[in-house]
């Protein structure tokens, strides 16, 4: 019986497999317990690279928004404190 080639990426759990492997390094699938001619990925459905970077670069953006929103908040609660310490003496 002729040994299959390891695929270059585990089907069960992802992990690169090295060339001339004859099993996962992470979970240990081999040719044995079936490299698997699918991923368990397949069908799911999963985001374009370019969806995923669009999204990551709006996420970045809204944190920053938020980071300007809330320095704004602390420089003029601070003001209105200062300003209700001096109008208290």
């Amino acid at each position: 019986m002729r040994q299959r080639r390891a695929p270059e990426y585990c089907a069960n759990c992802g992990a690169a497999i090295p060339p001339n492997s004859r099993s996962c390094p992470e979970c240990g699938a081999d040719e044995r317990t079936g490299w698997a001619e699918q991923d368990i990925y397949d069908g799911l459905d999963l985001p374009e690279d370019d969806e995923t970077q669009e999204r990551d670069n709006r996420s970045r953006q809204n944190r920053q928004t938020n980071r300007w929103f809330w320095l704004y908040v602390a420089i003029v609660l601070f003001l209105l404190l200062t300003l209700g310490a001096f109008g208290l003496r």
